[in-house]
């Protein structure tokens, strides 16, 4: 399955176009420079605001309720059979987290654009300060359930009573527990490989083929992977370069380490 795209590669005619702009550091951020200018025709997607929901417990980043994605899903005016391109900045894990809610939705055409918004300015796409309008729709999602871990499944990996490899998308020196900049506990859910999700990227732009013997040092592809980082974000580029390098399962651990280590006797290591 192709998952990064080109531009230049797409013909973009009938396309729907996803915003996925954010910053981690600033929540504003995203919403902001959609507001100053994006896409003609393109809508927004925000990680805190639509592909998240602050209300559960657990991570940091929780995924919303199956009701409240549908509801995202055809007020977007989105279908199953949609040519749907995103972009971010170019880069970032925020692109690859609405591609992976639409492909577990069971969206059939969805891809994540290789070129961040000033690099498809650049090129002469259309752009625009209008908010799109599009037609609401009664999309029905196809949900891929074997695409999602909870904790639960990681629980039983670790325990030994199920046989999967854990990949931590992370840097290595939080996955090592040297340093922890966000979250209240340091280290690795045990058992976990790691595997830094910067290293799908050359010059700022990813490059999965690039990174295809790296991941190889890390996973089979006859394993049962299950991926996650800090709070199901950056784990989402890696959950994507392993679906296109044909990797056949693969799970997303949505909540990651922060709802790991939500449970006070939750064990961790550290090396």
């Amino acid at each position: 399955m192709r998952v990064f795209v080109s531009s230049k590669d797409v013909n973009t005619e009938h396309a729907k176009w996803i915003d996925a702009r954010f910053a981690l550091q600033d929540e504003n951020r995203g919403i902001t420079a959609y507001n100053e200018a994006h896409i003609h025709g393109a809508i927004h997607w925000d990680l805190a605001n639509d592909l998240s929901d602050a209300t559960m417990e657990g991570g940091r980043h929780m995924l919303p309720s199956k009701e409240r994605l549908t509801e995202l899903f055809r007020t977007s005016g989105l279908e199953l059979d949609d040519l749907i391109l995103i972009y971010d900045d170019g880069g970032n894990p925020f692109a690859t987290r609405a591609w992976w809610i639409l492909h577990y939705a069971g969206f059939k055409h969805v891809h994540v654009l290789l070129e961040g918004f000033e690099e498809l300015q650049a090129l002469g796409f259309a752009i625009t300060q209008e908010v799109a309008q599009p037609t609401a729709t009664t999309v029905e999602p196809n949900w891929q359930d074997d695409l999602y871990a909870n904790r639960n499944d990681v629980a039983e990996v670790v325990a030994g009573v199920r046989q999967a490899v854990l990949v931590d998308a992370r840097a290595a020196v939080r996955y090592r527990g040297e340093q922890e900049p966000i979250d209240k506990r340091a280290g690795h859910i045990p058992t976990a490989r790691n595997f830094d999700w910067e290293q799908l990227k050359v010059a700022g732009q990813y490059d999965v083929q690039n990174a295809a013997e790296q991941l190889k040092q890390v996973v089979q592809p006859e394993d049962d992977i299950m991926v996650y980082c800090g709070s199901g974000v950056t784990a989402s580029p890696v959950f994507a370069a392993l679906t296109e390098l044909g990797y056949p399962n693969v799970k997303l651990y949505v909540g990651s380490f922060s709802d790991w280590i939500s449970q006070d006797e939750a064990p961790i290591e550290t090396v």
